[in-house]
């Protein structure tokens, strides 16, 4: 029987190399599937209710950015209705539209009445509309705004250090104002309306009751 021969030292580099690069390739898809477009579970339910709301965004809400592989909202810190500290997280088990505003913007303000009467109309348990504003100067001046002009139905919820919209920039969701987050009650991200909306439209209550699964 023949000795068996040994592989040469550039060979066994070669080989050594190779198996290095294989490992690093399984690594990094490893890593893919937990940060990446499958998110490594971290939003096992919301690809659902993403599929009951992407045919209904039409219409009045046609422009609303419905997620394919929805992934968690990011951290946020804001000021609650009490003026005290709240997160993004503290409002989890509820479905949250989340939108962006401030009174130097006017297509905020003009949607702000729409939100209003969504709130009006769907607001629960299990729903509701989180008007973030994001003034951080005159911190009177918004819940005057709202005031003077009978926004009533939505909670004051503020950011006046500035801290969310840096946060939400870098995820590169927000160019502008206003921006409205569809989030589900695990605080993943469902859609993503960049501009302003008639939120109070039978096209947009239409699609949040899907959200909710009430069809």
């Amino acid at each position: 029987m023949s000795s068996p021969r040994l592989a040469s030292p550039r060979k066994t580099r070669l080989a050594l190399v190779a198996g290095g690069l294989v490992a690093v390739l399984g690594l990094g898809a490893a890593l893919y599937g937990v940060a990446g477009g499958s998110n490594g579970g971290a939003c096992p339910l919301a690809k659902a209710t993403a599929a009951r709301v992407a045919p209904l965004a039409r219409g009045e809400v046609a422009a609303l950015q419905v997620a394919a592989s929805p992934k968690p909202a990011p951290a946020l810190t804001f000021t609650g209705p009490d003026g005290k500290p709240r997160t993004l997280a503290d409002l989890k088990g509820r479905t949250i539209l989340l939108n962006l505003w401030a009174t130097w913007c006017a297509p905020c303000k003009a949607e702000m009445p729409a939100l209003d009467r969504l709130q009006g109309a769907l607001g629960s348990t299990d729903f509701e509309v989180v008007a973030l504003n994001l003034d951080t100067r005159n911190p009177e001046r918004p819940p005057l705004w709202m005031k003077e002009n009978g926004i009533a139905r939505l909670a004051y919820y503020a950011d006046p250090g500035g801290r969310a919209l840096p946060v939400l920039q870098q995820g590169g969701d927000v160019v502008g104002l206003p921006t409205t987050f569809l989030i589900d009650p695990d605080g993943c991200e469902i859609g993503v309306m960049k501009g302003p909306a008639d939120w109070a439209s039978e096209d947009a209550v239409r699609l949040v009751r899907a959200a909710l699964g009430r069809g």
